[in-house]
C-alpha cells in the first residue's frame, strides 16, 4: 500500500526534471572568448550554487546577488556574471545576437572603450551590459524625436483650415511609444537607485573581494573598488535622468501642440459660424423686405398695378432696405465682437524702459510659444 501510494509521486518528479526548460546559453571569459552550449535549468542552477528561483527570468529588470553571483535581469537580456565568466542566457535574438557577436566580446577583453577595463571582470561585465541598455533607450529616443518633431510642424501650421488625420494617427503612435520609452526609463532609473540606497549590495558587486581578497585593494586614483562601483551605478543613473528629462521634453512640446492646434481649429470655427450668422441676418433682410413684393403678388386689385413706375419704385425700396437693413446688422455685430482694445501703457513707462528689456521681452515670449495655455492665446 504505501508503495503504490509513493510512486505516483516520484513518477511525478522525474517527469518534471525530464521537461525542465532547456536555456540557450552563450559564455564569455576574460578573455573575450566564446562558448556556446544549451542546458538544462536543473544542471545550470546546481553548477552555479544558485537556485531555482533565481533563474526564474520574467520581462522585468533588477540587479541582485545570490552565492558570489550576480544576476540581471534586463527584460530579455538575461545574465549571470561570476568573477571568471558571464553567462547570457536566451540570447537567441536578433538585435542581441549583434551586440554580442560584434561588440561585448571585445569589451569584456579590454578593447573596447570601457571605462572600467583595468578593473576586475565583474565590472567589465556590468558596464558592458548597462551601456547597451542605456544606448538601446537612446536610440528609441532618437528614432521617436524626429518623427514627433515633424509631425508637429505640420499639424500646428496656422495656416491649415483642418487637421490631417493621417498626421494625428502617427502622433498618437509616437505618444504611445514615448510613454512605453518613459516607463523603460523610469524602471531602469529605479533599479539603479535601489542598489545606490544600499551599500552592502554595492559591496556585494564586488565580487573579487570574496574571492580574491588582494585584488580588492584601493585603485591608483584612492578610490576603492566598491567606490568604484557606487560611481559606475551613479554614471548610468544620471544618463538614464538626462534620458528621462528629454523624453519629458518632448511629451510637454506635444502637449502644448495640442493646444495649439485646439486653438487653430477654435479660431476656424469661429470664422465660419461668423461667416454663417452673416449669411443669415443677409436672408432675414430680404424676406422682411420681400414682404411688400407678396403683398403686391395677391391676387386684389388696386389702381397702383396701373401705374407702370410703381414696379420699379417698389423693387428700388425692397433693395434698398435690405441693404440698409444688413448693414446696419452687421455693424452691431462688429461692435460686439471685435477683441477688446490694449490696455493703455502711460509714456513714463515707456520712456524708463531699455530697449534691451524690449528685445529680452520679446525673445523670451518668442522661445515660449509652444508654452501659452489655450486661455492666454484666446484672449491675446
Amino acid at each position: 500500500g504505501k508503495f503504490y501510494q509513493h510512486a505516483p509521486t516520484e513518477t511525478t518528479q522525474a517527469t518534471l526534471a525530464s521537461v525542465s526548460p532547456v536555456f540557450a546559453v552563450m559564455k564569455f571569459d576574460k578573455e573575450g572568448n566564446t562558448t556556446y552550449f544549451e542546458k538544462k535549468k536543473t544542471e545550470l542552477y546546481q553548477e552555479l550554487g544558485l537556485q531555482a528561483r533565481d533563474l526564474r527570468f520574467q520581462h522585468v529588470m533588477s540587479i541582485a546577488t545570490r552565492n558570489n553571483r550576480i544576476i540581471m535581469r534586463m527584460e530579455f537580456l538575461k545574465a549571470v556574471i561570476t568573477p571568471e565568466f558571464l553567462l547570457i542566457l536566451d540570447y537567441r535574438n536578433l538585435s542581441l545576437e549583434h551586440w554580442l557577436l560584434n561588440e561585448l566580446a571585445s569589451q569584456l577583453a579590454g578593447e573596447g572603450q570601457l571605462v572600467t577595463y583595468s578593473l576586475p571582470f565583474e565590472f567589465r561585465a556590468i558596464e558592458a551590459i548597462l551601456q547597451y541598455w542605456i544606448s538601446k533607450l537612446q536610440g528609441r529616443l532618437n528614432t521617436l524625436q524626429p518623427q514627433i518633431l515633424e509631425t508637429l510642424e505640420a499639424l500646428v501650421d496656422p495656416q491649415l483650415l483642418s487637421v490631417d488625420r493621417s498626421k494625428l494617427h502617427i502622433l498618437l503612435q509616437n505618444g504611445k511609444s514615448l510613454s512605453e520609452l518613459e516607463t523603460d526609463v523610469k524602471v531602469f532609473k529605479e533599479t539603479i537607485l535601489e542598489i545606490l540606497d544600499e551599500e552592502e549590495v554595492i559591496e556585494e558587486l564586488c565580487l573579487s573581494k570574496w574571492t580574491d581578497p588582494q585584488i580588492f585593494e584601493e585603485s591608483t586614483s584612492g578610490i576603492d573598488h566598491a567606490e568604484e562601483m557606487e560611481l559606475l551605478l551613479e554614471n548610468y543613473y544620471r544618463q538614464a535622468e538626462d534620458l528621462l528629462n528629454e523624453a519629458r521634453e518632448l511629451r510637454v512640446l506635444i502637449d502644448d501642440s495640442e493646444s495649439i492646434i485646439f486653438i487653430n481649429l477654435d479660431s476656424h470655427r469661429n470664422v465660419m459660424m461668423r461667416l454663417n450668422l452673416q449669411l443669415t441676418m443677409g436672408t432675414f433682410s430680404v424676406s422682411l423686405f420681400g414682404l411688400i413684393g407678396v403683398a403686391f403678388g395677391m391676387n386684389l386689385e388696386s389702381s397702383l398695378e396701373e401705374d407702370p413706375r410703381i414696379f420699379w419704385l417698389v423693387t428700388g425700396i425692397m433693395f434698398l432696405g435690405s441693404g440698409l437693413i444688413w448693414r446696419r446688422l452687421l455693424s452691431f455685430l462688429g461692435r460686439h465682437l471685435e477683441p477688446p482694445l490694449p490696455p493703455h501703457v502711460p509714456a513714463v513707462l515707456k520712456k524708463s524702459q531699455p530697449a534691451a528689456g524690449r528685445v529680452e521681452i520679446k525673445t523670451s515670449l518668442k522661445g515660449e510659444t509652444f508654452g501659452l495655455s489655450r486661455g492666454t492665446l484666446t484672449n491675446q
